[in-house]
């Protein structure tokens, strides 16, 4: 029989083959890539089609089809915190002598435009994502659930990875923290804690559960606020948590520029640290060592986070995904001068 060509010549396409057949072009395509997923008539059909025409699958379209850019999408709640700067040089330096580049987005701490970042980073087919944290809405999670690459989740950990996932508990360390304070000897212990996204929420959790187990917890030692975090914000906390319990003898604040800006107003009122004020901080950024007194925080490990987040990427893309999707790196407690009193009452 000889072949039918397309009306106005050249090449025959899935829509002429679609077209002959009379089914839709989609099926087509389904038909020459899974015919198991095709009825045997409708196969033979297609085929049919296919035979008059002599159709050809172009092998480059198809390639250029399935094809991912040798992109990672990166995903974080802050560009100028120095947390997420730490676990972004990771990410770039582990990257630096592969044939991935980085495509960076902030998500201003907001899961909407968290889906508007998605959307258009799965629009450009990456090769993998990394993003922060585990609190992503449903329509987030289902953009997640079925992004077609290596997922993994950074800063925090879970039961429940989309794919990946590594961190550590912010509950335990906001626990660990409360329990050194307590076990230098403070009693009435406050937190401090500002934006209060779900990561400083879990390591309020971990403060109140220890205060509660060594029945010390009242609920007006803890002072919150949705504002962003700033060393100013921390004074002003301080303040309003002195006012409202003048006997508080120390602080937890859930990060390092909140504790900082204890510590000035320390300085400045002539409040004896450690030994009227007990101040621990967490995420233990370089500041906390040169301030004087240095200041107690809990180390998370940033830039390991995100050089090891890469590593697990890169080894999915590769086809060897970890037997352990979820990794603690944990942290680490640095005890230093601003918890040092003696543990005497």
């Amino acid at each position: 029989m000889k072949p039918r060509t397309r009306r106005g010549g050249g090449r025959p396409t899935i829509a002429d083959v679609a077209r002959l057949a009379g089914v839709g072009a989609i099926t087509v395509s389904r038909a020459l890539r899974e015919p198991e997923r095709v009825s045997e008539s409708l196969r033979k059909q297609i085929q049919q089609a296919v035979e008059e025409l002599g159709y050809l699958p172009d092998p480059n379209a198809r390639a250029l089809a399935s094809a991912r850019a040798e992109v990672f999408g990166v995903l974080v709640p802050s560009l100028t915190n120095n947390v997420f700067a730490e676990v972004v040089r990771g990410i770039y330096d582990s990257l630096s002598d592969s044939p991935f580049r980085v495509q960076l987005a902030n998500t201003h701490y907001s899961g909407l435009e968290e889906e508007r970042l998605l959307q258009l980073f799965l629009s450009q087919r990456p090769a993998a994502l990394i993003v922060s944290g585990i609190d992503q809405t449903e329509a987030a999670r289902r953009l997640l659930d079925n992004a077609g690459c290596p997922v993994v989740q950074i800063m925090e950990i879970g039961p429940d990875p989309v794919d990946m996932m590594i961190g550590f508990s912010h509950f335990e360390g906001g626990r660990v923290a409360t329990n050194h304070m307590i076990e230098a000897g403070y009693r009435r212990v406050g937190f401090l804690g500002a934006r209060m996204d779900p990561r400083s929420q879990r390591r309020l959790a971990g403060y109140r559960a220890a205060m509660e187990a060594a029945g010390l917890f009242d609920p007006r030692l803890v002072t919150t606020t949705p504002v962003l975090s700033s060393v100013t914000l921390g004074r002003d906390l301080f303040r309003d948590a002195l006012a409202k319990m003048p006997s508080l003898d120390g602080v937890f604040c859930n990060n390092d520029d909140l504790a900082l800006g204890v510590l000035f107003e320390c300085h400045r009122a002539s409040i004896a640290v450690p030994q009227t004020i007990g101040i621990t901080g967490f995420n233990d950024l370089d500041m906390m060592q040169v301030a004087f007194p240095s200041v107690t925080s809990i180390r998370t490990h940033r830039y390991e986070i995100g050089r090891q987040a890469v590593t697990m990427a890169l080894a999915a893309i590769g086809g060897e995904r970890p037997e352990n999707r979820i990794k603690d790196l944990g942290f680490d407690l640095k005890r230093r001068e601003s918890t040092a009193r003696p543990a005497d009452r």
